[in-house]
């Protein structure tokens, strides 16, 4: 949902980069996760602001400018069970990670790796046989079935050379 990006003054607060629409949502969370070299670690949200130059936060632990530094370039996220049902009509990207993904005809092409933006419009990373990205756009995206935990798409092999 984000990334500290460096230290904010010498108390131990964080700028945060967000991946949200809203910056201020990130606030809406007590507990954060941050990636860590040995994995995910929890984390306590005390504060967080947002400033004309982005969000700051304060976290449980971080009380020094040397504990933030420490942080710097590290992965936020909030545990899934936190974020609810996506509204109608929407879905969150955590929720399409591991699904199968399948062409028209049924043969599977992998399975969902993760996701990014390219500029207006989100990209499927595909791991398969062969890595695919894949634009999550109508002309491609044809339906997603959570309950099956599979996509299918409109997507040929000459797409991938």
């Amino acid at each position: 949902m984000g990334r500290i990006v460096g230290p904010f003054g010498v108390k131990g607060w964080v700028k945060v980069k967000t991946f949200t629409e809203h910056p201020e949502a990130l606030g809406a969370f007590p507990r954060w996760l941050v990636q860590t070299p040995a994995g995910w670690e929890e984390r306590a949200l005390e504060d967080y602001e947002v400033h004309a130059k982005g969000p700051v936060a304060k976290l449980g632990g971080c009380d020094d400018r040397e504990a933030a530094l420490r942080l710097r370039e590290r992965d936020v996220a909030v545990p899934r069970g936190a974020l609810g049902e996506a509204g109608e009509g929407s879905i969150f990207w955590i929720d399409l990670v591991g699904l199968e993904v399948v062409d028209a005809s049924g043969e599977s092409l992998g399975s969902v790796e993760g996701l990014f933006e390219s500029g207006e419009t989100s990209v499927l990373v595909v791991a398969g046989p062969t890595r695919r990205l894949i634009p999550f756009v109508p002309d491609y995206v044809k339906s997603v079935d959570r309950d099956a935990r599979r996509i299918m798409v409109d997507w040929k092999a000459e797409y991938d050379a």
